[in-house]
């Protein structure tokens, strides 16, 4: 009976404590504005209660299923102490904070301000909207702002996504967490490593305040930024300030950078870099858009692509550049014809096509390239033929007989009259143009750029940067074929073994040829090479010949700059040969043509040679010419020094552009 009295007794303390507690709350909540109402105590209970005194105020121990409500808070723990003079409680053991909205937080232990509603709150610290996890030792959570703040290692869990970070700041609200120190999100699609990052579970939008790295489709793909913000669902992004994007094997860096995942879009903006490292070639611009599916490339504002060739690097600029996937087209094998033979009026009639069929001097025509190269070759081969015996290991024509051919007239040597037939491809690569391809330079127009959120304004373009919109880039290119590549419009060519310029140039990389279009001009020491066009053939990235198709010349400057004295060669038809990118012979035809200031054992000059034949074969060595044989036809005039007119010893087509030659690298990047 005495024992069921005290837990009456028990119970009717603990009632009348609570009633007290809410006639304090209740006449302190009618002293307060109605925005300070929330923070007052509604309800506390418990098992037990127990009130004692101490130093810093009375405090009130709940003993047993405590219960804490304020607003609609409710905090649930074991244990709870209450400091009425600070107004500071402190909970232990299973603690757990319910908030409306599906929000709660767990923890060991808890210390909660009332007055400004922030909790402590320490060890095995939980806090979920039930989608959402954050999982730490220590949190600052303030139950007015959902704003949860933790400084020693933290891991939020989002679906499939991880974050984990030093330090972080999570709004449960907005859904928004802003994580510092050594930040990595996981993600099935992608990686992000970080110093400074904001991440939005609801949008997987993360946006970056510090360096900042982006790993995805197993490690094909990296982003790399300081600023910017990248999507996750869609895969787009939107970097400011100088950033760099690998994508298979292909490197894109700029003082701004957009991509989109999907499609394959990239653009750049400001000191691009484009990196191919599969052809050891760089390309540096101003502006860069960039298809990864259709594998095209467009750049402008000064751009100069940089090749190493061996030893030697060559440069190339223009005012715009355009490189794409080569298209492969079946070819019809022509029907089986007996050996032909070679007779100078054939060789005439094939000098002849190369002015009206050659397919590389009209740029508006498809251009077939094997098929090009194969045209191209036959000639240079049939050019060998007519000096059989004259051939060195190389495929360069042999130096056997010292100085000019005298005035007789000189037999040409025999040669096999049989032609070996090689048997053409099934297939050639060919330069896509046509209304069909010309959808690739729309492209450029309608292209896709990263969508920025409306909350960062985005920024005016420059004059002369169009504003990227939307584009679905669907097409897939061939990844087998071979590039091509093309600049127009003021292009400079640049390498320590030879310079050019022109209007437009092409270079395919089925058959490693450059073809230089409209005015073109060569200069390799001190010889230059002008015609309609000029198309060198790289081999392992090394020069190995050049042929000019119609009106060849070549200018050689002969002695000091203020003699102004020139060896000139010119004809129809020019094949060059080279070794080590440096110029060792050359053939002539037809209607070659020659003015050549000869010299002694001393190098001093002894006349003006002036010569014609049907073909030429001429001689360098260390860039000068040395040697120059006649063929067939020749006629020949030798005038003393003393009697030549050398201010007026020119051929019909002499020029000397010595003037609009590059000098070094660096003018093409101004």
């Amino acid at each position: 009976m005495k024992m069921a009295n005290s837990v009456k007794l028990k119970k009717s303390v603990a009632v009348l404590t609570v009633i007290l507690c809410i006639m304090l709350c209740g006449n302190i909540a009618l002293a307060q504005s109605p925005d300070t109402a929330n923070k007052t105590f509604i309800e506390l209970s418990a098992d037990n209660v127990i009130g004692f005194k101490t130093d810093s105020g009375d405090m009130s121990k709940f003993i047993g299923h405590a219960v804490f409500r304020q607003g609609t808070d409710t905090l649930y723990c074991d244990s709870l102490y209450q400091n009425k003079t600070t107004r500071i409680l402190e909970a232990y053991s299973n603690v757990k904070i319910a908030q409306e909205g599906g929000t709660q937080g767990t923890s060991n232990y808890l210390r909660y301000i009332s007055d400004k509603k922030l909790a402590y709150m320490h060890g095995n610290v939980s806090l979920t909207d039930g989608k959402n996890n954050l999982k730490t030792e220590d949190l600052t959570y303030d139950l007015g702002t959902k704003v949860g703040n933790y400084e020693n290692g933290g891991w939020l869990h989002n679906d499939s996504t991880d974050v984990t970070s030093r330090a972080g700041v999570y709004d449960v609200r907005n859904k928004v967490a802003r994580f510092t120190g050594d930040a990595v999100i996981n993600d099935p699609q992608y990686k992000i490593w970080s110093d400074d990052l904001e991440y939005s579970t609801e949008t997987k939008f993360t946006r970056f305040f510090a360096k900042s790295r982006l790993i995805s489709d197993s490690g094909k793909t990296i982003l790399q930024t300081k600023n910017g913000t990248y999507d996750g669902k869609k895969g787009i992004a939107h970097f400011i300030g100088h950033s760099s994007l690998w994508n298979d094997g292909e490197y894109i860096e700029g003082d701004s950078l957009d991509y989109n995942k999907i499609t394959g879009y990239g653009l750049g903006n400001g000191n691009v870099i484009c990196i191919d490292t599969a052809h050891h070639s760089r390309l540096f611009c101003g502006h860069a858009e960039y298809f990864h599916k259709s594998r095209v490339l467009w750049a402008s504002i000064i751009p100069v692509m940089e090749q190493v060739n061996g030893k030697d690097t060559f440069y190339m600029r223009g005012d715009t550049f355009y490189s794409a996937p080569m298209v492969k087209m079946k070819l019809t094998k022509p029907k089986t014809k007996s050996p032909a033979k070679i007779t100078d009026s054939t060789l005439h009639v094939d000098a002849a096509k190369a002015d009206t069929t050659a397919p590389w001097v009209d740029t508006k025509k498809t251009v077939g390239v094997d098929t090009e190269r194969f045209s191209f070759m036959t000639k240079i081969d049939d050019s060998i033929s007519l000096s059989a015996g004259m051939t060195d290991d190389t495929g360069g024509l042999k130096n056997d007989t010292a100085g000019i051919v005298g005035h007789k007239k000189n037999k040409a040597p025999k040669r096999d009259t049989v032609v070996k037939q090689v048997p053409p491809p099934d297939y050639t690569w060919i330069v896509p143009t046509g209304p069909k391809y010309r959808k690739l330079d729309t492209i450029m127009h309608v292209s896709l750029s990263a969508e920025v959120p409306a909350s960062e304004p985005r920024k005016k373009h420059r004059k002369g940067i169009a504003t990227p919109v939307k584009v679905i880039d669907t097409a897939v290119a061939d990844t087998t074929a071979p590039m091509f590549f093309i600049a127009w419009n003021h292009v400079l060519l640049f390498s320590d073994s030879m310079q050019g310029k022109c209007d437009s140039i092409v270079y395919t990389r089925s058959d490693s040829t450059i073809r230089m279009i409209n005015e073109p001009i060569a200069w390799a020491h001190k010889s230059q090479i002008t015609g309609d066009t000029i198309l060198l053939l790289l081999d392992s990235n090394e020069l190995r010949n050049m042929y000019v198709p119609n009106n060849a010349l070549v200018v050689s400057q002969s002695g000091p700059d203020k003699a102004q004295l020139f060896d000139q060669v010119q004809g129809k038809t020019l094949t060059a040969f080279f070794k080590h990118n440096e110029i060792s012979s050359m053939l002539v035809w037809p209607d070659a043509e020659c003015i050549y200031y000869s010299k002694d054992e001393h190098d001093a000059y002894m006349g003006v040679d002036q010569g014609k034949s049907v073909r030429m074969l001429v001689f360098f060595e260390d860039q000068k010419i040395v040697n120059i044989k006649f063929q067939d036809d020749v006629h020949q005039m030798v005038t003393p020094m003393e009697k030549a007119d050398l201010q007026n010893t020119k051929l019909s087509r002499f020029k000397w552009l010595i003037e609009e030659r590059p000098k070094t690298k660096e003018e093409l990047f101004r």
